[in-house]
């Protein structure tokens, strides 16, 4: 019965040998319980998502067994990626928007687990007999119900790991193929990309905890020369958060009015512009405020990948580069990687 928590996966350097391996998707974790015509989708963190994607429930229901329990990942595609962007528009309150976006951009499901089939709980079944399990009782699915395309390979993940990222996916997952399933445990292992960008410190945020840094504000240049932000650089111990506060101090601005970033608070400005604070739906009353910075350091992080022109997910600090002028650092220093159809990863064995 939901909600049921999804099995999750660490970060290794490099893809083990001797597994169970599938494309990492990059959507929204889901797990779906179905018994007849209820169908319920539960989030990673076990929150229901099942009215945000009324086209999946459809689908779901027509496709899967008449009662089971699957995990699978909710994604959206548009022009041959993956698009998280459009993705998360669908979490809002407003039920005319949700049934729209439905019809404008309809989601898809990739399942790659099963918990249970008819009365059989399958949690204490090795992950072989599982996914044999799954692909027979997904043999006649149709899209926008899909099976992840899995190999035990490691020649063919590897092709996976280069090719794959061209069609939005960000690396690959290995699992033991005698891994039982158990929510909320990191026992499967996740190989992501990495690459490195030369960025502008032009701000932070506090730690919730106090007074000491939370986040560095990043920025690359555009086209144009305007300083644009992609993302934030967010790992730090707390004694180095100390540090940073006061190595950061001499760049501090007492106001952002005169800072690349001054229009941040006003709304309409973050329609033309990528700036800190954007109005979002996630964000709810979490306070977005920062310390403007003069836009004069240079730091190195390492990124997995771009969705549009910011960094998908926090950035990990690397080293400062003083040697580094800040107006070098421009989007064009980012390796993008080349394009592949997602309709061909979806139609791989």
């Amino acid at each position: 019965m939901p909600p049921v928590k999804p099995m999750l996966a660490k970060s290794v350097a490099g893809i083990p040998p001797g597994m169970h391996y599938e494309a990492k998707w990059d959507g929204f974790r889901a797990i779906v319980h179905r018994d007849g015509d209820e169908v319920e989708i539960g989030s990673r963190t076990g929150k229901t998502l099942t009215r945000y994607f009324p086209e999946l429930v459809v689908a779901l229901r027509a496709n899967l067994p008449d009662r089971c329990v699957v995990d699978g990942e909710i994604v959206i595609a548009y022009e041959g990626r993956l698009d998280f962007d459009r993705l998360t528009e669908r979490i809002h309150p407003a039920d005319s928007r949700v049934r729209m976006l439905a019809e404008q951009t309809p989601a898809s499901f990739v399942a790659f687990d099963l918990l249970a089939l008819g009365d059989e709980a399958l949690l204490d079944a090795p992950l072989s007999l599982r996914r044999t399990t799954l692909a027979a009782a997904l043999a006649e699915a149709a899209p926008p119900v899909h099976l992840a395309p899995a190999t035990t390979d490691i020649e063919v993940a590897r092709e996976w790991f280069e090719r794959y990222e061209g069609a939005g996916l960000d690396g690959v997952i290995a699992k033991p193929l005698d891994l039982p399933y158990r929510p909320d445990a990191r026992l499967m292992y996740k190989i992501k990309h990495e690459r490195t960008a030369d960025v502008v410190v032009a701000g932070y945020r506090y730690h919730k905890s106090g007074p000491v840094l939370g986040s560095l504000l990043l920025g690359l240049h555009d086209d144009s020369g305007r300083l644009q932000h992609v993302g934030v650089c967010a790992a730090f111990p707390m004694k180095r958060r100390q540090e940073l506060v006061a190595e950061l101090e001499p760049l501090r601005m007492e106001s952002p009015e005169d800072h690349p970033w001054a229009a941040w608070a006003e709304e309409a400005a973050h329609e033309s512009a990528r700036l800190p604070g954007a109005p979002s739906r996630w964000s709810g009353k979490k306070d977005l405020s920062w310390v403007p910075l003069r836009p004069e350091r240079v730091v190195e992080v390492a990124y997995d990948h771009m969705e549009g022109d910011r960094f998908r997910h926090t950035a990990q600090f690397r080293r400062w580069r003083p040697d580094r002028e800040p107006g070098s650092c421009t989007y064009a220093q980012l390796e993008e990687p080349v394009r592949y159809d997602l309709n061909e990863v979806l139609r791989t064995p």
